[in-house]
């Protein structure tokens, strides 16, 4: 029995406002298909779902003003928002939206937050450096939000600098599939590889996925965004290898490691995350790389001039529709999770 919001509310920022109209596209679908199967579970309220009629903007000083221009009082609020580029902006829309509901009487207010900014800023890695991924989230859950719902965390201890419910959803799931379908008559010839040993669990889940061994890249970085390969652990000779990240910023490391893996004899290198962040010399890192496919999720939506033919989207729409659903009708979500 639903015990919170009467109906059901999805709001966007300017962040990524194409993935929120999918998501309710996909929404839409699944609750036709839930009220056929189980009526019980009060999934009916829901009532007429769409992408909620707000306008987000910003006064000639900068500053940011939110107007809503449908009533929320009692509703379950959702509002999809990455945390990206231009970062500060993003985060200031999702916290003052956030407010705005609360002021406005929501029932309860849920965070969709695609991708995390200041997730890689999750320790102190030196002398008087900022914890920024446990600021965002005091600022998150002070400015009224009762849930989050999230993927792919840089760091996943990050959940618990929240002190309300995260849910932590993986991309893996969604990439693996692709690379299945894409070399199922070569599949002995792949080799899943990770950039570094932070990111071998990730790496270990894709290859299970893909029922294919793991190799590892050993690299030491002098200075943010610069890294260099030392060594390779495992077998890539003559093999076709996907190297598999959670985001992928200048390119840097992913480039370098793509040309380690090929003058190592490796036979093809592929690429996937879940977060495109591409920000500097990325895109022209990735265009004149030995990288044959990057494959992306639309976590952060890519403007035009970073869509190139090597850059392949997949959407996470129907992942995340599944998992608002399922927080609006108080069904677990850890079944997404595996």
């Amino acid at each position: 029995m639903i015990t919170h919001g009467k109906d059901i509310k999805i709001f966007t920022g300017n962040s990524n406002p194409k993935l929120a109209a999918d998501i309710v596209e996909a929404l839409k679908q699944k609750v036709s298909e839930y009220k056929i199967t189980d009526l019980a579970s009060g999934v009916t309220m829901m009532g007429e779902i769409s992408l909620g009629k707000n306008e987000v903007g910003c006064f000639s000083d900068g500053e940011i003003f939110v107007n809503n221009y449908e009533t929320v009082r009692g509703s379950d609020v959702f509002i999809v928002q990455s945390t990206c580029d231009p970062v500060n902006n993003n985060l200031m829309e999702l916290l003052i939206m956030i407010d705005a509901f609360k002021r406005a009487s929501a029932g309860r207010i849920t965070a969709v937050i695609p991708y995390y900014g200041y997730a890689r800023q999750d320790r102190k890695a030196k002398a008087r450096d900022p914890i920024s991924a446990k600021l965002v989230a005091d600022l998150i859950a002070t400015a009224g939000a009762d849930r989050v719902l999230t993927m792919d965390l840089h760091a996943p201890q990050i959940q618990g600098f929240f002190n309300i419910p995260v849910d932590h959803l993986l991309g893996v799931p969604r990439l693996y599939p692709y690379y299945k379908e894409k070399f199922a008559d070569s599949m002995e010839d792949v080799v899943v590889v990770s950039p570094d040993f932070g990111s071998v669990t990730r790496a270990r889940n894709f290859a299970r996925g893909l029922e294919a061994p793991i190799a590892i890249i050993d690299k030491r970085r002098p200075k943010p965004n610069v890294s260099e390969v030392m060594n390779i652990i495992g077998d890539i000779k003559d093999k076709k290898v996907i190297l598999v990240d959670d985001m992928i910023d200048t390119a840097g490391t992913l480039v370098h490691g793509a040309s380690a893996l090929i003058e190592r004899g490796a036979k093809e290198v592929y690429a996937c995350c879940t977060h495109p962040v591409l920000s500097g010399p990325a895109i022209e890192r990735i265009q004149n790389s030995v990288i044959k496919e990057l494959v992306v999720l639309d976590t952060i939506a890519l403007p035009k001039e970073k869509q190139i033919d090597k850059i392949k989207v997949l959407s996470v729409a129907d992942l995340f529709a599944e998992a608002i659903k399922r927080i609006y009708a108080d069904i677990s979500v850890s079944p997404l999770f595996l």
